[in-house]
């Protein structure tokens, strides 16, 4: 491009600002002429049970292991199941969310594409980046934690015992990880390959691990005394206050079911395989979680639960199990192959449709023409998530995470409002936006009210009658003016779960650090300046020439 050329894009960055930020594709378009672009396209070989192993294996991670004996001694106490039902409830609401736009709109992008269609280029892309930053960081996370667990497999105590220390470089980067690099290339090589091979290598992983919950929960309940559900200081000795706070911390163990969404271009029947796969993905491991919290707290008194490893301890104490900590360890490793198998599998169709958005280099949107899958998006970002690895320690990560995904969806939950009411009702757009600032000024309004000393009660309560109201409003006002619902599968008794969805996920993001808001802040800024210096020229740019191609192609059929 000659220097002329970029300074004229410059000159008209505002113009082109103005042009293409807030410009909204038709999910036709988005399932048509925007998918054409990869070339070839995926292959439909995905049933509905592929896409709930895909949902259940995303999310039985590593996160039960870290979380539930931290939350049960140190936040909610033998309550912590009550904390895992709060949070599954908060997923169940976001999954319903995704269920329904992933039936409108059966694209390959998530989050990005539902976003992209309801409010715009620039609100897609800062979507889609965010839940593309997170996923690397979580992968990178969760690949060092198998480090972890497959030592602990193997009668290794030592954290850092199979990591490589390097000295002249910075505390907390300092212990190079090859064995979680290899697992990543090793698993970029199989997705590379194909998805249905790829399905079904985490159906073999996710029966082996849901096995190994289901050994845990009964043989935790088997040596456990229900009287450890109220000893020493009662079931929920911090009160609610301390209940809430852990169904913030656990929340996270439920981040993954997204992913299934992504499978949209590769599922044979979407309409009824999506919801079902999603939600239903949700709802056993919420049954999990609960369980499984439950056998821990029978087996010890909250107070004696282990910080670290706490259900093989447990095990130890309780049953005098030596061999628990290798059990527990394997079946913590296979989960953490399958979570990180389906995170690496959607991380790559996020970037593969950004990509066809034109919002990055296109060559990132090719879909191979033989395995039918992005193989550029997977490699690239198969090295990325190994670069993080090799380097990065698991507290540095897990500061950063979090953040990105709750603002995404929380963003999909008011996407949902809009895009029902205003885009396919009759309502008028002031009218829904207006709704949607109330209720999240009256969520957020909540959330700070609980935070101060949390003694502000007279703010909970002002502000959560609040919410209620601008719902009860909205509903009735809106009611008779909304179209007939099309004949899909849709979330039943709107705008109640998408609104409970906006709260709770306004709610959970005032319990995180500082960190994460300081992470989110600067990588906004980075997503907003890409935007202006190459983003909106770019699609600008194509869609100039698109435009162009087309007039001469209708005039020289007229001619003809």
């Amino acid at each position: 491009m000659a220097l002329r050329d970029v300074l004229l894009s410059i000159a008209q960055t505002p113009h082109r600002l103005r042009r293409r930020a807030l410009v909204t594709w038709t999910p036709a378009q988005e399932t048509s002429e925007v998918r054409d672009r990869s070339g070839a396209r995926m292959k439909r070989r995905l049933e509905w049970y592929d896409l709930m192993g895909l949902g259940v294996g995303g999310m039985l991670g590593a996160g039960v292991f870290v979380t539930t004996g931290r939350v049960a001694r140190d936040t909610a106490g033998p309550a912590v199941f009550v904390s895992y039902v709060i949070a599954g409830v908060s997923a169940l609401l976001s999954s319903f969310c995704y269920a329904e736009f992933s039936v409108r709109v059966p694209a390959a992008g998530g989050a990005f594409s539902y976003l992209r269609v309801t409010f715009g280029e620039l609100v897609g892309f800062f979507g889609g980046a965010n839940i593309l930053m997170e996923y690397v960081l979580s992968n990178a996370a969760v690949a060092r934690s198998f480090t972890d667990y497959l030592a602990s497999t193997c009668g290794v105590t030592e954290p850092d015992a199979w990591r490589i220390q390097v000295d002249g470089i910075a505390k907390g980067y300092n212990a190079l990880d090859f064995p979680a690099v290899a697992l990543i290339l090793v698993l970029t090589l199989c997705l590379c390959y194909s998805t249905k091979e790829s399905s079904m290598l985490n159906m073999v992983l996710t029966v082996f691990h849901l096995l190994f919950f289901v050994f845990i929960i009964m043989a935790g309940m088997w040596n456990g005394s229900a009287r450890n559900l109220v000893r020493p200081h009662g079931f929920a000795p911090y009160g609610v206050g301390g209940v809430l706070d852990g169904a913030a911390i656990v929340y996270f163990s439920y981040i993954g079911y997204d992913s299934a969404s992504t499978m949209a271009e590769e599922i044979r029947d979407p309409a009824r395989a999506l919801p079902v796969g999603i939600a239903g993905s949700v709802l056993v491991v919420s049954a999990l979680y609960c369980l499984m919290s439950v056998a821990l707290c029978v087996m010890l008194p909250y107070n004696e639960i282990a910080e670290s490893a706490p259900f093989s301890s447990a095990f130890r104490e309780k049953a005098g199990w030596e061999w628990a900590g290798s059990v527990v360890g394997a079946g913590a490793s296979l989960g953490i192959v399958a979570s990180l198998l389906v995170a690496m599998l959607g991380q790559a169709r996020y970037l593969c449709v950004i990509a066809r958005a034109r919002l990055v280099p296109a060559w990132l949107a090719k879909v191979h023409p033989s395995t039918g899958t992005p193989m550029n998006a997977t490699i690239f970002l198969g090295l990325c998530t190994a670069s993080i690895a090799l380097f990065t320690e698991l507290q540095i990560v897990f500061e950063m995470i979090s953040i990105g995904t709750l603002i995404v969806f929380y963003l999909v939950a008011n996407a949902l409002i809009y895009h029902r009411y205003a885009k396919l009702g009759a309502n008028r757009s002031l009218h829904v936006l207006l709704f949607l600032l109330l209720l999240t000024l009256s969520s957020l309004g909540f959330s700070l009210s609980r935070r101060i000393n949390g003694q502000c009660r007279w703010g909970m309560a002002l502000f959560g009658a609040i919410s209620i109201a601008v719902t009860t409003i909205f509903h009735f006002t809106v009611q008779q003016e909304m179209a007939e619902p099309p004949s899909e599968w849709t979330v039943p008794l709107m705008p109640w779960p998408a609104a409970a969805s906006v709260f709770l996920n306004v709610f959970l993001m005032t319990t995180l650090k500082m960190m994460s808001f300081q992470r989110f802040g600067l990588w906004s800024l980075v997503i907003i300046i890409f935007y202006v210096c190459y983003g909106v020229h770019s699609t600008y740019t194509a869609e100039e020439n698109e435009t162009v191609n087309a007039m001469i192609h209708h005039a020289n059929m007229v001619m003809s």
